[in-house]
């Protein structure tokens, strides 16, 4: 059997309120074959306009892939339903989309067909991503859980050297013993701030109007003070509006990314912001209507292949002496405005890649309208 679409979410008559939110790439198609509506996720999915799709034959679009034509007659003609694995459609030339495809019969002013296409490698990516999550959850629980641990029996360690050092005054080679006391409360003093570190990225969120611009700004000045052999280019959409967040913890976030590029550069090299907006954007499992992506590319090594699946982890560097905290504490400042962060890497050019909302959830928009 079909299902009815309303007749006040047909072309002409309304934005189609309900598909346009869905993550999932839908295309409505009449008795003929023709385009009559495709939602945002299609767009992107398809790198192609919905003025220039509409009117057109879906065989323009995606070729002619022999089961899916077949499954689309047979659909117009029997109302059956149908689902396809692993169907290969050019999106161009030189690019080639792996898709999944339900076709549903329906009934609607002009529509008979819709379509709803999901692409394989997303699919995987989104459960690679959860799995990763629970893993470095489950570790960073872990690191934290140690840190407090550890802590208080520092407290006791530096507090005993520096009575032991009071009692030490008094001896002839009090110099040599104390400095012996100074390595202790040196070296505790260092394991404090560590724990400290690890366990920052639990504090509460002040969340405040930010601009991600002043945020990458002051970013860039900083890396300016601090590697002045490394170049910071910018690339900005200046029409992004503000978002809301803790814009201390976002400093350290992308800071820490810079931080990490200007390293591996050995302080030579180059470095560029790039701010850019994205519609109808998945977020930490939610639907928002629109999202920031904010780029920090460098031209540098690039991570090692041995840390690369690894790189978000507690205490894993690829740099001999790091603590292997930063990018572990800009996941967690990400994470905490709803956002997500990836990597990709390569000799020569390494991009990581902080996308965080511009709006509420589209959930939560329904609401409140």
């Amino acid at each position: 059997m079909g299902m009815t679409v309303p007749a006040d979410s047909l072309p002409n008559s309304s934005p189609f309120a309900g598909l346009e939110l869905l993550s999932t790439a839908v295309i409505l198609l009449d008795e003929r074959l023709q385009i009559r509506y495709v939602n945002p996720a299609a767009e992107n999915l398809f790198a192609v306009s919905q003025r220039l799709l509409v009117g057109s034959q879906l065989g323009q679009l995606l070729g002619k892939p022999i089961e899916l034509m077949a499954a689309l007659e047979k659909a117009l003609h029997n109302r059956w339903s149908y689902t396809g694995y692993n169907i290969s459609v050019g999106r161009s030339a030189e690019d080639t989309l792996h898709l999944d495809c339900t076709v549903t019969p329906v009934d609607g002013a002009s529509a008979r067909l819709l379509l709803e296409f999901r692409p394989i490698d997303q699919l995987l990516k989104a459960a690679r991503e959860e799995r990763l999550l629970e893993q470095q959850q489950t570790s960073r629980e872990l690191i934290r859980n140690l840190a407090h641990e550890i802590k208080n029996p520092l407290g006791g360690i530096r507090g005993s050297a520096q009575l032991l050092e009071h009692e030490l005054q008094s001896l002839v080679n009090a110099p040599q013993l104390k400095e012996y006391t100074q390595v202790i409360i040196s070296e505790s003093d260092r394991l404090q701030d560590l724990m400290h570190r690890l366990l920052s990225s639990h504090r509460m969120m002040q969340p405040a109007q930010v601009n991600v611009h002043d945020v990458l700004e002051h970013v860039r000045r900083l890396i300016h003070a601090e590697y002045g052999g490394v170049r910071v280019r910018r690339d900005y959409d200046t029409s992004l509006p503000e978002i809301t967040g803790d814009r201390e913890q976002l400093i350290q976030a992308i800071l820490n990314i810079a931080r990490n590029a200007a390293q591996a550069m050995d302080g030579k090299g180059e470095i560029l912001f790039r701010t850019r907006s994205l519609r109808q954007a998945t977020l930490a499992k939610r639907r928002y209507r629109l999202a920031v992506e904010l780029q920090v590319i460098d031209n540098g090594p690039g991570i090692p292949a041995a840390i690369r699946e690894k790189i978000f982890y507690p205490l894993v560097s690829g740099r001999e002496g790091g603590s292997g905290l930063g990018l572990t504490l800009a996941q967690s400042f990400v994470h905490q405005h709803h956002g997500t962060i990836e990597v990709d890497s390569r000799p020569g050019r390494t991009c990581f890649s902080l996308l965080l909302p511009l709006q509420n959830s589209d959930k939560r928009q329904g609401e409140q309208q």
